[in-house]
């Protein structure tokens, strides 16, 4: 019989930046269900890559002193590494920079122009230059924003080739009217459609102002826009141009995981541009939420971002992967926090699973001589009503989780799960398999431990698809062959392991103490200021001293690298009532995405002055902390919205 196929896929990630917990999360939630869908018996394929055209990527390699090309080399390994540290099971990395993409993605437009949904004209429009995308006027943020990003739109006029994004919209609300789960969450789904029912324009598709990009085929003055190229890579992936036989294998049966931020680019352009090349749309867009650290928005001036690596190092891949995915139902935002990771590991992990497999190994070794007992029909016949129970829980939890994957529901899987470690724990309680040894109650003391033993070989499967080296070393020590992974879930028969030679019981996650942790943790930190009296104060002034010094707030609209100094951004603000230029030492500290459009506060009564070249009308304010390395900064900013312009008093 022939498998049903599956094919999964990340987003392709932007090479501007290490990889951090976003990208994480959603490439450990692509691992665990290509995992899990495996072991229901399909066939799977899983992609994963990275995105490498663009203005970001040309103007950072620019900066750098190297084409774009050796800057996408050197960056994508970072990807590449961290996937290999998380133990992600991916069948493909693409990158956009191959020549299979570079094909595909001409041979798409071309299809397109020549079939007329694909035309010149000029655009003039707002355009966010971090997303590299024109934001129509009734989507934009409060004065002039993106409403992805928030940073402040620019005007910008160029020639440009357009896709007839609007003359496929009724055929794309149809087709999610018909198909509930075409975008999920449901929230999304909602706001996806409200979307197409609201103003959907033909769509530029081309750029005339950047060279990092791959020409239009005919007219290479024009490189295709970055979004329109990105997008593609999940059809080359699985052989659009190179292998029919395994397109038509994975193509029907895509699903996109991707983060809320680019939905539109996933639910909106993306299916509209198959309707226009004759190709299904994805079964379903799975958007997941974003993450915060301890209450607080990410940040590298605030030095909360959290290092992907650093946490497989400090508490192991297995322990990073299941955080994540039970610490939040997928869809919402989470916040990332290492004592609730710790408590998920000394609770969840040491306590619940790692108890019950030590037990239970140790009891087998103890009174059966390490070897599984026959259960004497196991209570599959006429058994004690606790077998019967266990046995039919261990049943329905195979259900509830097949129930809870279908939907992307990953927390659910794993509360599903746990209840059962947890029930397993109880039956231990419950039996109390110490007083039927010493009572001699051999036959019930063999059903007792058989019992055991499948729970904890059903519990090796369930779990192997999240945290998969701990799911191979538990089916080492239970005497079973081959991996978890290559199992069948469908195929787990209660009983099976009778006469099975068990292994030493060793330790898989062992608990954190937590005072020491807390020690530790202090002892890694930034060390506290000093106290008030060491500290250095200037001289004293009056109140019209102070009142001398003109603050207002202001929005930093551009950020420009001043080639001759490595600590200046060159800044233009916004004041309102007019624009200036002010040369700011936070390069180190900030990158310029990170800037732009953010409100400050800053003073605009002091002397101009040349620095390399670049003469300062102004200076922002900020507040920095540590030394050298150590050395954080953070900016002064007005705690709500005011007026640009206003005086700070």
């Amino acid at each position: 019989m022939e498998k049903k196929s599956f094919y999964i896929t990340t987003p392709i990630y932007y090479v501007n930046d290490i990889p951090h917990i976003g990208h994480a999360y959603t490439t450990i939630a692509c691992d665990v269900m290509s995992r899990y869908m495996r072991m229901k018996g399909y066939d799977v394929r899983f992609l994963t890559g990275t995105d490498e055209h663009g203005q970001k990527i040309q103007t950072a390699a620019e900066a750098r002193g190297m084409t774009p090309q050796e800057l996408v080399d050197k960056i994508h390994v970072n990807f590449r590494e961290l996937w290999k540290v998380l133990n992600i099971s991916n069948d493909d990395f693409i990158r956009t920079t191959e020549d299979r993409h570079i094909r595909v993605v001409q041979a798409m437009f071309k299809k397109l122009m020549n079939q007329g949904d694909i035309y010149k004209g000029s655009y003039e429009g707002w355009y966010c230059v971090p997303c590299e995308t024109y934001v129509p006027e009734s989507s934009m943020g409060e004065n002039r924003t993106c409403p992805d990003c928030g940073r402040p739109l620019i005007t910008m006029k160029e020639e440009s080739y357009f896709f007839r994004a609007s003359k496929y919209v009724p055929e794309l609300i149809e087709h999610y009217e018909k198909n509930l789960q075409g975008v999920m969450p449901r929230i999304r789904y909602n706001e996806i459609m409200s979307f197409l029912r609201g103003e959907v324009r033909d769509q530029s598709v081309s750029r005339t102002t950047l060279k990092w990009g791959i020409p239009i085929p005919g007219d290479e003055k024009h490189v295709v826009y970055v979004w329109f190229d990105a997008l593609i890579n999940y059809a080359t992936a699985v052989g659009y141009l190179d292998s029919q036989e395994m397109f038509k294998r994975y193509w029907p049966v895509v699903r996109h995981m991707v983060g809320k931020d680019i939905i539109r680019f996933h639910c909106v352009i993306w299916p509209l541009m198959l309707l226009a090349l004759g190709i299904n749309v994805p079964v379903s867009v799975i958007a997941h939420g974003w993450w915060t650290v301890d209450g607080e928005k990410m940040s590298k001036s605030k030095g909360n971002v959290v290092d992907p690596f650093k946490m497989a190092e400090l508490y192991g891949a297995d322990a990073f992967r299941y955080f994540l995915l039970r610490e939040v139902p997928f869809g919402n935002d989470g916040d990332f926090s290492e004592t609730a990771l710790v408590g998920r590991i000394n609770s969840d992990l040491a306590n619940d699973l790692g108890n019950l497999l030590n037990r239970t190994l140790q009891m087998i070794v103890s009174y059966a001589n390490g070897v599984v007992p026959d259960g004497g029909g196991n209570g599959l016949q006429g058994g004690d009503p606790l077998d019967l129970e266990l046995r039919a829980f261990g049943e329905s939890t195979l259900g509830l989780v097949d129930q809870a994957m279908a939907t992307f529901s990953y927390d659910e899987a794993l509360k599903q799960i746990w209840a059962f470690i947890g029930r397993g724990n109880k039956y231990i309680d419950e039996t109390m398999p110490w007083k039927l040894n010493k009572e001699e109650k051999t036959e019930r003391l063999r059903s007792v431990l058989c019992n055991l033993y499948e729970v904890l070989r059903l519990s090796a499967l369930l779990v192997a698809p999240y945290i998969p080296e701990s799911a191979e070393k538990i089916w080492k020590q239970l005497g079973c062959g081959g991996s978890p992974l290559s199992a069948q879930l469908d195929e787990f028969r209660w009983g099976g392991g009778a006469g099975t030679k068990v292994d030493k019981a060793e330790v898989l996650f062992p608990r954190i103490d937590l005072e020491q942790w807390k020690k530790d943790r202090a002892s890694a930190s930034p060390k506290p200021e000093e106290k008030e009296r060491d500290v250095e104060h200037e001289a004293e002034i009056d109140v019209d001293g102070f009142r001398s010094v003109e603050m207002r707030v202001a929005q930093i609209v551009r950020v420009e690298e001043i080639p001759r100094s490595k600590k200046l951004y060159k800044l233009e603000v916004d004041l309102g009532y007019e624009h200036r230029t002010i040369c700011s030492g936070i390069r180190n500290f900030f990158r310029p995405e990170e800037l732009e459009g953010r409100r400050v506060i800053m003073v605009t009564n002091l002397k101009p002055a040349k620095l390399c070249g670049v003469e300062s009308n102004g200076m922002i304010l900020a507040a920095s902390a540590g030394e050298g390395e150590n050395e954080q900064v953070v900016l002064v900013v007005p705690a709500s919205d005011v007026p640009l312009g206003s005086r700070v008093r």
